[in-house]
This record gives C-alpha cells, sequence and structure tokens, in this order.
C-alpha cells in the first residue's frame, strides 16, 4: 500500500504534470529560509499558477491528512517556510499576474507571487505606487501579507494589515473565499481579511490580494544626521514622533551598523557614530517645513552632520545602503551567520529598550549592530553567530533577553517577522494562556486536520 504522500504526490502528477517534483536539489531549495532553523526537506514541491490550482492540491493532501507548507520566495526569517513534517511545498511564486489596476480609486488585484519591485514598476506611469518596504526586492506579496510584514514606510503608510483591502484564501480542504473587498471600510461581520493577514499559512493560502495604493508624493527629501551617543539618537526620535511630524520613515542605525554600511556601501560624509536616516513625503513646502521641523528636534538632542539629499540618485544610494544592513553586517566577520531579532516597544519606552538591548549586547561579547524601524518602535540587532560550538546558543540567550525586556515594557516579540518557529515559546507570555487558546481554536476550525503548516506559532 502507498502511504498517503506518495498517493498525494501520484495524484498530484496527475494534475500538475512536470510542476510536481521530488528532484532533491529543488527540495533542498524548499527545506529552509533565510534564517537560523534546522533545515527539513519536503516529500515534493508542487509549483501552482492559479487559485484553482491551490485549491486542488490543498483538497488531496486534506483528504490523506498531508501537511502543507506555503512558499513565496523563501526569504522568511523565523522558520515559516521549513517543512517540519516533511509533506508538500506549494510554491506560488509563479503566480505573478498583475490582475487589474483602478488609477481612480486607487487600488489593484495582484497574484500572491508579485513581488513589491514588480509591482511599484507596473504602477509608475500611473502616478501610483505601494508603499509597503520590507527591504528586500525578493519577497513577494502573499509573503508579505502571510507574516503581516512591514518596514521602512510603515511610520507614514501602515503595514500589510492596513494596505490589503480583500484577499482570496484556498482553505485547508479546498474550498475558496473571498474576504473583504475593495472599499476602505465595512462593518459587516468578521473581519477575515485581518484573520488571514499575519496567519502565517497556518489557516490557509493566500492566492490573491487587493491592494490600497497611494500617490507618488510631488516631493522627496531624504537626510542624515549623526549623535555621538545612541541615546541622543533615540531620544530624537520619540521627540519628532510626538511632535506629530508625518515623517514618512525614520531609521535607526547604531555605531557599529553605521561603520558596517559605510565599508560595504561606500557612504561618503559619514563617520561611525549612532545615526539616523530620514525621508519626508508631500509637497515642495510640506516637505522643507517637516524637514526643518525634525532637523531642530534633532539639534535639541545633540545632532550634528546633517546632510540633505533629494536628487533621487542620492536619496537612492542612502535607503540600498539601509536595505543592505544584512549584508553589511556579514562582511564584518565572513563566515559568521547572522541571528535576527524583532522586538518592538511603545513609543515613549524606546530608550529603555534600545539601551538595555546595548548593555545586554555588550555583556554578551557578541557582535550585534542594533539597526530598526524606530518610526514605529520596531528594532533589530543583527546577531553575528560566532561559527563555533556554542555559538548559537550565545545567540539565541542574547535573543531571549532582549524579547524578555521589551514584553517588561509592554512590547512584542516581533514587529514584522512573524512568529514561525523562532518566537513560539514567547506567545503564551505575550497574549496569555486564554488569548493562545481562541487562537488553537481557530486553527482546529479551519484546519481540523493540522496540514497547513503545521509545527508553526504554535509549540505543539
Amino acid at each position: 500500500m502507498p502511504s498517503p504522500v506518495e498517493t498525494v504526490i501520484e495524484a498530484l502528477r496527475g494534475a500538475l504534470g512536470e510542476r510536481v517534483t521530488t528532484n532533491p536539489g529543488l527540495r533542498e531549495h524548499h527545506s529552509h529560509g533565510q534564517d537560523t532553523q534546522p533545515p527539513a526537506l519536503p516529500d515534493a514541491v508542487a509549483f501552482v499558477e492559479s487559485t484553482e490550482e491551490a485549491a486542488k492540491v490543498l483538497g488531496m493532501c486534506h483528504a490523506q491528512g498531508v501537511p502543507v507548507v506555503p512558499w513565496g520566495a523563501g526569504t522568511s526569517l523565523e522558520g515559516h517556510v521549513t517543512p517540519v513534517r516533511g509533506g508538500i511545498t506549494l510554491d506560488l511564486s509563479r503566480m505573478t499576474r498583475i490582475i487589474e489596476v483602478s488609477q481612480p480609486d486607487m487600488d489593484c488585484r495582484v497574484e500572491a507571487g508579485v513581488t513589491r519591485d514588480q509591482l511599484n514598476a507596473h504602477l509608475r506611469d500611473q502616478g501610483l505606487f505601494f508603499p509597503v518596504d520590507p527591504g528586500t526586492a525578493l519577497c513577494t506579496i502573499g509573503g508579505m501579507c502571510a507574516t503581516r510584514a512591514s518596514g521602512t514606510n510603515a511610520v507614514r503608510y501602515g503595514t500589510m494589515r492596513e494596505n490589503a483591502l480583500g484577499l482570496t484564501v484556498a482553505l485547508a480542504d479546498g474550498r475558496v473565499i473571498r474576504t473583504g473587498g475593495r472599499v476602505r471600510k465595512s462593518s459587516t461581520g468578521y473581519d477575515l481579511t485581518r484573520l488571514f493577514v499575519g496567519s502565517e499559512g497556518t489557516l490557509g493560502v493566500i492566492t490573491e490580494i487587493q491592494l490600497r495604493l497611494h500617490g507618488i508624493p510631488e516631493a522627496t527629501s531624504s537626510a542624515t544626521c549623526q549623535f555621538d551617543t545612541l541615546r541622543g539618537a533615540v531620544e530624537t526620535v520619540i521627540g519628532i514622533l510626538q511632535s506629530g511630524i508625518p515623517v514618512a520613515r525614520m531609521e535607526l542605525l547604531d555605531d557599529v551598523q553605521t561603520a558596517a554600511c559605510i565599508a560595504y556601501s561606500k557612504l561618503e560624509g559619514l563617520k561611525p557614530l549612532p545615526s539616523l536616516f530620514f525621508e519626508f513625503h508631500g509637497t515642495e513646502a510640506s516637505v522643507a517645513e517637516q524637514a526643518q521641523q525634525a532637523e531642530d528636534i534633532a539639534a535639541e538632542y545633540g545632532a550634528h552632520g546633517f546632510q540633505w539629499a533629494t536628487d533621487p540618485a542620492d536619496r537612492h544610494k542612502l535607503w540600498q545602503a539601509r536595505h543592505d544592513a544584512l549584508w553589511a553586517v556579514l562582511a564584518l566577520k565572513p563566515g559568521y551567520k547572522t541571528f535576527v531579532t524583532d522586538s518592538i516597544v511603545p513609543i515613549s519606552r524606546m530608550d529603555e529598550a534600545i539601551l538595555g538591548t546595548q548593555a545586554d549586547i555588550r555583556a554578551s561579547g557578541l557582535t550585534a549592530p542594533i539597526v530598526g524601524h524606530v518610526g514605529d518602535g520596531n528594532y533589530h540587532t543583527v546577531i553575528l553567530v560566532p561559527p563555533e560550538p556554542g555559538g548559537l546558543e550565545r545567540a539565541w540567550e542574547l535573543d531571549k533577553k532582549i524579547v524578555a525586556r521589551a514584553l517588561d515594557l509592554g512590547g512584542s516579540c516581533s514587529g514584522e517577522h512573524g512568529v514561525g518557529i523562532g518566537k513560539r515559546e514567547f506567545l503564551e507570555r505575550e497574549h496569555g494562556a486564554e488569548a493562545l487558546a481562541v487562537m488553537r481554536s481557530i486553527k482546529a476550525a479551519l484546519d481540523p486536520r493540522g496540514i497547513m503548516n503545521p509545527g508553526k506559532i504554535f509549540l505543539n
């Protein structure tokens, strides 16, 4: 008798032909994301090209109780795409249609495999753009929805939660539903869109997304400034946010991260000091006013070396350096791996959180630059993991201290990377046992056989 997974693979070959593969190289490619979790091979990879095909795969797997792990681009940082119990990896990277764009309504509908850069290239001539920017050109809109991604623009434009108006979702048993719609608000029934945004493939597979778009601003200005202390940079952030200046992006780099970016991206005019990167959007007049207000507040906290960039090439170089921060850190110590933390705290507690994290790093003896989307209280520590016995354990120990402090300050263990495998142990402390039980009951109702991305979000 063939096993359940063998039965499913045979059935899938009949439905998808050569787009179902057990090729060892492709299975290995789909065995992990960009994280430190141990890889696990799927039994097969199925490349789907439509919602109907995704639903068909799910229906077959549901009937046999075979696990399914959705895959977009494999860029996750918390083990979301690791098939810890084998089964079928459902690859949506070929679903790349931009289905429709409405310029008057400032919205669009795309398939899950479309990337942010692909969408914005399509929108450019229409004066629109999609603002959610996690910092890599590779991640897909479907994956961004599944992890409730955000990034550098979140302080002004929001996260995927605010920018996903509606979804098409293939459920565990093969049913297909559409949630939300094209209107900017609705007070009818349960908000199923928000339920699936951030569900990490544990409740269903997102195959299409209706997105809110925004007008390309008339004027854009970027700036950098530097501080002698990390405290001065953090207090500047708090002051700017509490003053109500509508900054579009505000990024913090500590001295180690700034030094890494200077070396890797060949940034000129910066010293290896704690730094803030800003961007302002609006009319020519409003951008000038915002920038001046921000500069005045920063000066109160010891900022110096303000540099303004209005030329598109200069702005691109600056933000490309920020997006390349991870690679810059890796270049500091070749042969090391990285472990990226992702805590977030209320705005007023950022000084305690970030300065406390700096003290923890020093005590650990590890190299771990701090970089963050501090406009919404989100900060990362890029821990370089020593390639020696016990190196990963030391990194985990530091991560747990950072998360514990964030939770003590009313924050969260993950501001944008999601839970996956890496943050499961913190969920009960953050949400409480009763709330976690409700989450489990939702999972059981929508996925009674437990096939949807098992081993993620919940410890067991």
